[in-house]
């Protein structure tokens, strides 16, 4: 298996040539619950480190054959973002000292008591996950690059994917239902650029943009003019929120989704070939049960019905949609790309993203200007107290999403002891059962 942030959980490689404190600091990183790799020799250790380890170098200053300033170079060599922990003598401190200008995290001075350690120790895992979790999502946002504005990784938008790939060919009218924000009109634009009318043109209409003064004349067109309709011949009409488009026009319309006929003044009806795709952010058969909108229109463009679920359905791609958007803002703006730190996690992991895609790529633009990070829903002025329960509150129910209410697997990757996970779930107000598939009705 390989050392990425995913594939194996943080833990420590302690090098130091004196068996005995070896021995005891292993036993207290151990019963601290850290997963520890106890060495005497350092060509050894290093041996055991790739560019993404998961963890944190733990050495000794004076060591026979290879000491901890040369061990920190090479670690620097392989990874510059690797922390490393020297533990020296009295009469070493200010060669620590220079060894941390030259890139080392902490160092220790003996004697020392093992919790001051462990303490720089979790500190700087906590860098080190969130160095691994930037890369792994920069490297996802630029692999899944293809796939925008569709990327996740989590089955809803596996499947949205596929099911638009197997309709991009099938000549069949798709009716494309989602909130405020979800990416309707991308999903269009991918039906049909992935069909065979790619060569033509993408007509999009946003019905709720048009008055109804001029929407007959702009959808149907004149004697002086086509109207949108007739551009979209041979190619894609995409009608934006549908669900606001008035009745009258809405049976003139009936007729040409029917007949692909279009009416023209003082003419005969002019044939069209198209592929109606419309969206609507409202539920269209409770509209047509209510009398809102036409039944007859309804069963006509509803051959295929596609659902984008909204982010709070899909958390767990949050973090992955968010790294793309920067990469976007910071080219965007010619800015250097911000990493993901603490703050910014817990407010993705936290927000219900009401205005969905649309707003958290609001969010990345933001964050890379440098207007808003963590706090910006919250506010600045929380105590320190509170920010920590909301992120430690945040950072539970993101992992329970991501394993799927799974309280086991949560305190695996969480590196706690599930009964302190129980406590923690419990003062928070947490039940795992909400986020199991069977509770949610996802599967």
């Amino acid at each position: 298996m390989s050392d990425t942030p995913q594939a194996a959980a943080m833990r420590v490689i302690l090098i130091d040539d004196d068996d005995g404190l070896r021995m005891a600091l292993a036993d207290s990183f151990a019963i601290a619950g850290i997963d520890v790799e106890p060495f005497a020799d350092a060509r050894a250790a290093l041996a055991q480190l790739g560019a993404d380890f998961p963890g944190v170098v733990v050495s000794d200053i004076r060591m026979p054959r290879m000491d901890g300033h040369a061990v920190a170079e090479a670690v620097a060599a392989r990874d510059p973002d690797l922390p490393v922990i020297l533990m020296t003598g009295h009469g070493d401190i200010a060669t620590a000292v220079a060894a941390l200008k030259k890139g080392a995290w902490d160092f220790i001075a003996k004697p020392f008591a093992a919790d001051h350690l462990i303490a720089s120790v979790r500190r700087a895992m906590d860098v080190r996950r969130l160095v691994l979790e930037n890369r792994r999502l920069r490297i996802a946002a630029e692999e899944a690059e293809s796939h925008y504005p569709l990327i996740g990784e989590t089955p809803a938008m596996v499947r949205l994917r596929e099911t638009i790939r197997q309709l991009a060919d099938v000549d069949v009218d798709v009716l494309v239902e989602g909130e405020t924000g979800t990416g309707k009109e991308l999903v269009a634009l991918l039906l049909h650029r992935w069909s065979h009318r790619r060569g033509r043109q993408f007509v999009a209409v946003d019905c709720a943009a048009l008055p109804d003064a001029i929407a007959d004349e702009a959808l149907f067109g004149s004697r002086a003019a086509p109207g949108r309709i007739a551009d979209a011949d041979r190619g894609t009409l995409f009608l934006d929120e549908i669900d606001s488009m008035s009745p009258a026009l809405q049976g003139k319309l009936l007729r040409v989704v029917e007949e692909r006929e279009l009416p023209q003044p003082g003419a005969a009806p002019r044939v069209v070939n198209l592929r109606v795709i419309a969206a609507a952010k409202t539920d269209l058969s409770a509209a047509a049960a209510e009398g809102r909108f036409r039944a007859d229109l309804l069963y006509r463009l509803e051959t295929v019905r596609l659902r984008i679920p909204p982010l709070r359905e899909r958390r767990a791609d949050v973090p992955l949609l968010f790294a793309y958007f920067l990469g976007e803002a910071a080219e965007r703006f010619g800015r250097e790309r911000p990493l993901i730190d603490a703050a910014i996690e817990a407010r993705l992991a936290g927000d219900d993203w009401g205005g969905n895609v649309r707003e958290l790529r609001n969010y990345a633009t933001r964050v890379v200007l440098g207007l808003g990070g963590g706090d910006v829903a919250d506010g600045g002025q929380l105590p320190l107290s509170e920010r920590v329960d909301r992120f430690e509150a945040a950072t539970i129910r993101a992992t329970l999403e991501r394993v799927r209410g799974d309280v086991g697997a949560a305190a695996t990757e969480l590196q706690l002891p599930r009964r302190s996970l129980y406590d923690r779930m419990q003062r928070h107000g947490i039940e795992p059962a909400a986020f199991r598939p069977t509770a949610r009705g996802t599967e």
